[in-house]
């Protein structure tokens, strides 16, 4: 058993964050989302991982280095951005004919995973969803048996969206779909995508079920990146049955918030559904709804849903005042 996880994506929808930080590791809730899918899968008992890297790959390896010092991986990297398809086909000879696990670098969802990896049949995440035009789609049996994957259809025929994790017990074919997809060039949008060839798969007999997540994270925007991070920080809240202390002298923490080491906070306010890296420092601010990297420095600002990125510097605006009676001032 071997999890494949991609995270060779641009991650565009975050610029500027990814102009300068691949996207699975922006923190949420105090982990990065590449760690919160990697403990995840470790804790189900899977010990082997496959990452295919790419943009900002440099990043994503020493990152891995040093967080999980002890892990059992391989890394490999897509050069040309062609595709999920394209980035699994990739991982054939550190795989080989292994059952695998492949859960895509940017989906956080709230699942079993031990009854998914121990099932004697392939599986594949679903969600139902208003709108199920921008993701792949499975159609379903009343068992909730595979019949059908397509890949963003103009009208589609189900509201069961891909969430982006896949159990394979059938790797040989898996690959072999692939390599035909590729060598036939069957791809949409200048990408070979991994559902082409599952429907492969399920049209040359290969059986599929579908297994339903309870809750799926969408950390692919600023706007529902920001909820999700408050969605975990409630879920830790409410896991560890009472609120981590923090103590910062002179400042007040309004929980759920996530606050790494090394932080230096004076005369603030701070939450909720904050998240601050290591060894920030916040001076006379008010913040909430926000994530905050590591070593930024903050001045005199007030923020409410936003991300701010690692090693980033913001001062605000300062005044003294000595106002009289009945005065109506606006600074704004």
């Amino acid at each position: 058993m071997k999890a494949i996880i991609p995270v060779a994506g641009a991650g565009t929808k975050l610029r500027p964050l990814t102009y300068t930080q691949p996207k699975a590791l922006i923190p949420i809730a105090g982990k990065t989302i590449l760690s919160v899918i990697v403990d995840q899968l470790l804790e189900a008992g899977v010990t082997e991982f496959v990452f295919v890297i790419g943009y900002l790959g440099e990043k994503i390896q020493r990152y891995i280095a040093k967080t999980y010092p002890n892990l059992s991986y391989t890394l490999v990297t897509q050069s040309d951005r062609k595709g999920i398809g394209h980035a699994i086909w990739l991982t054939k000879d550190a795989v080989q004919d292994e059952e695998v696990i492949i859960v895509l670098g940017d989906t956080v969802c709230d699942y079993n995973v031990k009854d998914i990896i121990s099932s004697n049949i392939s599986q594949i995440g679903v969600k139902k969803v208003d709108d199920p035009r921008s993701f792949g789609v499975a159609e379903l049996d009343g068992k909730d048996n595979v019949l059908k994957v397509v890949e963003k259809p103009l009208i589609p025929k189900s509201n069961m969206a891909m969430v982006g994790i896949y159990y394979i017990k059938q790797t040989k074919e898996l690959f072999a779909a692939l390599e035909n997809n590729l060598n036939t060039e069957i791809e949409k949008d200048n990408e070979y995508h991994l559902t082409d060839a599952l429907q492969t798969m399920i049209q040359e007999g290969v059986p599929f079920a579908a297994f339903r997540v309870n809750n799926w994270f969408d950390c692919g925007k600023k706007e529902t990146l920001l909820s999700t991070n408050a969605t975990l920080l409630r879920q830790m809240s409410e896991e560890r049955g009472e609120e981590k202390p923090y103590h910062y002298d002179t400042s007040v923490i309004i929980p759920p918030v996530s606050i790494a080491e090394g932080c230096k906070i004076h005369n603030s306010i701070i939450g909720p559904n904050v998240t601050i890296g290591e060894f920030t420092t916040i001076q006379s601010s008010i913040i909430k709804d926000t994530i905050i990297g590591s070593y930024a420095e903050l001045e005199e600002v007030v923020l409410h849903s936003s991300i701010i990125g690692s090693d980033a510097f913001i001062r605000g605006l300062s005044q003294s005042l000595n106002i009289g009676d009945n005065t109506e001032i606006d600074l704004g």
